[in-house]
């Protein structure tokens, strides 16, 4: 069997699927390889999307024309946007989501997009010639032609699960792990490492006491993911919040000897912002107990994630410690935590297309790159699925910015500083917070996606005519009068100094007790009619209220991103010899000659590189 394609992209993870349908999408001929077709975006961990800078990352997604978002809205069990109680900068969408759903909602996509062709296999080379991938052979001795190749393994490269004292390969529990990449890659040149992740036990939820345990519900104001008009839950289901206690702690740290954790069976380096259970005991040993949420899995099962209580120890240790936790003294689980070591590639070896400066035409994306999440794979994913496409037809890649996505942000802070440890996205990462809010993706990103070719007819028109009402929205604010008659009952009731003449709307709007949606109730408004747009109303008007408030900050965070992004703007060319600039220091020229930056300002974010080594590269290029 020899079949040719425009692109195969190697795994059906959650990169591999965002990679594959933008790819297809755009008009390229596709294979998407993976081990199991009936997991494909499998939730491997917690069965949620989105968080603290992760929601922004899924809304960036489907701006761009992904379909991370459209699948969480179709499969929510519960939403919450989180961080309410801070600055807008920071809001922060979550959902909990139907894990089988999920897959399945994602399969139906995949399985829509005529120009994909799926392939139930196991890669385990590919075929290289001159510097250029141009194909693979997998484990039933298929061979498949391509001209680029995205590969999107996630842990299932050389995966080895542990479990106490008990190691076995995999790439999740029970299923197969990738072998022969990471050997044929290293022959070539590249540099790859171990890194490790984990994951809790899964309880029946049928042995759970819900009636001791603080119930923590959904947002009554469910938001979407999706830019565009999805279905969303009539109902949602409750998550739960419990304790660990002192007798847990101690009954767990009998089971440290046997940790792979502490007794050197595992090497690779584990995530700081996800830490098991045996490390939190560890490292907050001050603390008499730690925080966990049951959250559940399914509309249709009494499975539950018992979220914060990964763990790699003994699972007669896990199980004893469970028993003594609040509501679960009765508990039956159905299958034990464990933690996976598997390779990654560092991703300083990369271009920021995602493209390898080794091989050509070899894509890396996802966990491989180092990262952890779903939604920092599916960034990943997309972006390396245009950036293949791109290439093909003799197109400049994609490079998103820092100041226009968060998106931008995790590629550069991949492909630039690299990672040590497994990297997760928070908003303190992004130095430009306020552009880079959940409410404006299709703001900053819809466009890129139309000019792609990436963007349906659907979201077309929704943004267009989204866009039209922001801006009728805006003209009302800045055109139209509110009289002392028509607002002073209203400021008096929020302790808001009255008016004694007419002032524009926006004057009032800038007041911090004053709401948009109550300002515009108190003056004639007909000319526009929210009825017809009710879907996304409420969520324009609190975004142009935002606008509103903070520009000031916004206008200073433009003025500072137009400042740096100028120094983005100056290339760097490939055939320069850093070691004949000795007044550059003999670190900046080491890590100039290593990560080989593409532009100036990439070179400034290397740790290690000073202002005056910039200066004289600038000086250099005649800047």
């Amino acid at each position: 069997m020899n079949l040719s394609y425009d692109i195969i992209v190697i795994g059906g993870g959650h990169a591999g699927c965002e990679a594959a349908h933008a790819a297809g999408t755009l008009g390229a001929k596709v294979l998407l390889i993976t081990i199991d077709m009936t997991k494909l975006a499998q939730m491997s961990c917690n069965p949620a999307m989105g968080g603290i800078a992760k929601g922004q990352i899924v809304r960036e997604i489907d701006a761009l024309g992904g379909c991370s978002g459209i699948v969480t809205d179709t499969s929510m069990l519960q939403f919450r946007m989180l961080n309410r109680s801070k600055g807008p900068a920071v809001w922060s969408p979550r959902a909990q989501c139907d894990r089988t759903l999920f897959t399945l909602e994602w399969r139906k996509l995949i399985e829509a997009n005529k120009n994909i062709d799926i392939w139930q296999d196991n890669v385990n080379g590919l075929i290289i010639k001159e510097g250029s991938v141009i194909g693979v052979k997998t484990r039933t001795n298929a061979v498949f032609k391509a001209r680029a190749i995205i590969l999107t393994v996630g842990t299932f490269g050389n995966g080895l699960i542990h479990i106490g004292r008990m190691n076995m390969e995999g790439g999740r529990i029970s299923e197969t792990v990738s072998k022969g990449l990471t050997e044929q890659l290293k022959e070539y040149g590249i540099v790859s490492g171990r890194l490790k992740t984990g994951t809790p036990a899964r309880l029946d939820g049928r042995s759970i006491n819900f009636g001791v345990l603080e119930e923590q519900k959904g947002d009554e104001d469910i938001r979407r993911f999706s830019y565009l008009k999805t279905s969303l839950p009539e109902k949602q289901l409750s998550c739960y919040i419990t304790y660990t206690n002192v007798t847990v702690h101690e009954i767990l740290k009998k089971g440290f000897q046997d940790s792979p954790l502490y007794n050197g069976t595992i090497k690779g380096t584990g995530p700081r912002y996800c830490p098991s259970i045996e490390d939190k005991i560890v490292t907050f040993q001050e603390r008499e107990r730690h925080q966990l949420f049951l959250e559940p899995e399914g509309w249709e099962t009494n499975e539950y994630y018992i979220n914060g209580f990964s763990s790699s120890l003994p699972m007669d240790i896990q199980y004893e410690a469970m028993q003594k936790i609040k509501g679960l003294e009765n508990v039956k689980i159905f299958r034990p935590g464990y933690a996976i070591e598997y390779d990654f590639f560092p991703p300083t070896q990369l271009y920021p297309s995602l493209e390898s400066k080794i091989i050509d035409s070899l894509y890396f994306a996802g966990q491989v790159n180092g990262t952890t999440g779903y939604e920092e794979a599916a960034a990943q994913g997309i972006m390396a699925g245009i950036n293949a496409y791109l290439k093909l037809e003799h197109k400049e890649p994609l490079i998103l910015q820092r100041e226009e996505a968060y998106m931008g942000v995790l590629i550069d802070d991949l492909v630039t500083k690299g990672v040590d440890e497994p990297y997760r996205m928070f908003t303190s990462r992004a130095e430009y917070r306020i552009l880079l809010r959940q409410d404006n993706a299709d703001e900053r990103l819809t466009e890129k996606s139309i000019d792609l070719g990436l963007a349906t007819k659907e979201r077309i028109t929704t943004f267009r005519e989204k866009s039209s009402i922001r801006k009728k929205l805006n003209e009302i604010l800045n055109k139209t009068s509110i009289s002392p008659d028509q607002a002073n009952k209203y400021l008096k009731g929020k302790d808001s100094s009255i008016l004694k003449q007419k002032v524009k709307l926006i004057d009032v709007l800038l007041r911090p007790e004053v709401a948009l949606k109550d300002l515009l109730g108190l003056v004639d408004t007909e000319q526009i009619n929210f009825q017809m747009h009710e879907f996304f109303s409420q969520e324009l008007i609190e975004s142009i209220e935002i606008e509103a408030k903070y520009g000031g900050y916004i206008t200073r965070e433009k003025l500072l991103a137009d400042k740096m992004g100028r120094l983005d703007g100056i290339r760097i060319d490939k055939g320069i010899d850093f070691d004949s600039l000795l007044s550059i220091s003999t670190e900046g020229r080491f890590k100039l000659k290593k990560y080989k930056p593409g532009t100036i300002g990439q070179a400034a974010r290397i740790s290690g590189i000073s202002p005056s080594d910039i200066n004289v590269l600038l000086l250099y290029m005649g800047r």
